[in-house]
């Protein structure tokens, strides 16, 4: 399988730990976003939206992570442990995939990326959106050490590599108990974490560069 990425990415590194979760060896193919490697024409044949990360498994092209995630998950899991056969299981786990999508690290986006690509500092109004979005995971996480039911899921790799991301990038999350109980715990049973604490590294060095420095 080929997969093109780039290891700072958090739907990049959330994919590569499944990975190893499932025994896979993918051919990885960095794409350089920062310097517009995915308007190639040959990436946008593979994927009309040019985004990261991208899988190409024997021919069959796929992107957004999470998707990818549940393709790898459905078609190479040796048993439903990670994406339960259960409906009601399986809901509450895509309930969580979708709030990482759209509220979670759409809030890091949010925020950060206007620092990134315009030096300006954060807006305070989207702070509040990241802490709002913690709140919530801190509330889902009561009581519990995984974000999806009793044992690791899909939904845990994913919100891994995003919660990571986060802290890489100086957000404190101890004052969210739950959530810092369950980092913690992530951290230690999560198959593929040493792979993405490279990418965060690499990660960390580009944020020193790109994010404004603060006074």
């Amino acid at each position: 399988m080929d997969f093109y990425y780039l290891p700072g990415s958090a739907p990049c590194r959330s994919v590569i730990m499944l990975g190893k979760a499932l025994g896979l060896e993918f051919n990885k193919k960095i794409v350089n976003t920062l310097e517009g490697e995915q308007l190639k024409p040959e990436f946008v044949k593979l994927n009309p939206q040019h985004t990261i990360p991208t899988l190409v498994d024997n021919g069959f092209s796929i992107w957004e992570s999470r998707a990818i995630l549940v393709y790898l998950v459905e078609k190479y899991g040796k048993n439903d442990s990670l994406y339960p056969k259960d409906p009601q299981k399986r809901a509450l786990i895509n309930q969580r995939l979708y709030f990482d999508m759209g509220k979670l690290n759409k809030s890091f986006g949010d925020y950060f990326y206007p620092q990134f690509r315009f030096g300006k500092p954060g807006d305070p109004e989207d702070l509040k959106k990241i802490e709002e979005a913690f709140g919530f995971l801190d509330t889902f996480l009561e009581g519990q050490l995984y974000v999806a039911g009793n044992h690791l899921t899909l939904a845990d790799i994913s919100i891994l590599a995003t919660v990571s991301t986060f802290v890489v990038a100086g957000i404190d999350i101890t004052k969210y108990q739950n959530v810092n109980r369950w980092y913690e715990n992530a951290q230690k049973v999560t198959p593929g974490w040493d792979e993405n604490w490279e990418g965060l590294l690499q990660l960390k060095k580009m944020l020193e560069t790109m994010l404004p420095a603060k006074k």
